[in-house]
């Protein structure tokens, strides 16, 4: 499973053997059941999080118990709830296994000290938060003015791994529309 880590590493950035090797003991290697939980609302987050298998979402649960889904995460994706990592404030969110997962979990404490100690995997860091950074301004730019259908195709379009692999309910919930509308829009699109 680390091999699958250090695969992506060796596709984005040259580190020397040692660089490699403080990387690798810094890891701690994390299995999930699909429906097990990575991270639950209220608890800490604690972690920088790579998934080398599966998938994972992360959601809240509003007062009416209605599953708010703000993201999807898979292979070779990072996870986790930066604003609890960085403020050591209890979560509002919950992770949890789609499918049967495995993660590579770093503490932060350490993942900093291997970012300040390997400059190649610092800026490979800044420019993932960067284009997550992007990616959350599309995200939200989309859902204050697209429609129902052109927010599913924008989803299909950007992420059609997730298609086949995510239930329809909680592609609707990622949307932020009813599971019966998604069904319209899946139909009205099949047929053009």
């Amino acid at each position: 499973m680390y091999d699958v880590f250090q695969q992506y590493l060796d596709d984005k950035i040259v580190l020397t053997p040692a660089e490699k090797e403080k990387i690798r003991a810094c890891a701690v290697v994390k299995k999930l059941r699909k429906r097990q939980y990575l991270l639950q609302e209220g608890d800490v987050w604690k972690y920088d999080a790579f998934i080398t298998q599966g998938c994972v979402r992360t959601y809240s649960i509003d007062e009416k118990g209605i599953e708010h889904i703000i993201g999807f995460a898979i292979e070779n994706w990072w996870t986790g709830d930066r604003e609890s990592l960085l403020s050591g404030k209890p979560s509002r969110f919950n992770i949890d296994a789609i499918e049967d997962s495995e993660l590579v979990l770093f503490t932060h404490a350490n993942f900093e000290m291997l970012c300040g100690a390997i400059p190649a995997l610092n800026n490979m860091v800044n420019q993932i938060l960067q284009r997550s950074f992007i990616a959350q301004q599309n995200r939200i730019q989309a859902a204050l003015s697209f429609t129902a259908e052109e927010k599913y195709l924008q989803f299909i379009d950007k992420y059609r791994v997730f298609a086949n692999r995510i239930p329809q309910n909680m592609i609707a919930s990622y949307l932020g529309i009813t599971p019966e509308t998604l069904s319209r829009i899946r139909k009205q699109t099949a047929k053009k």
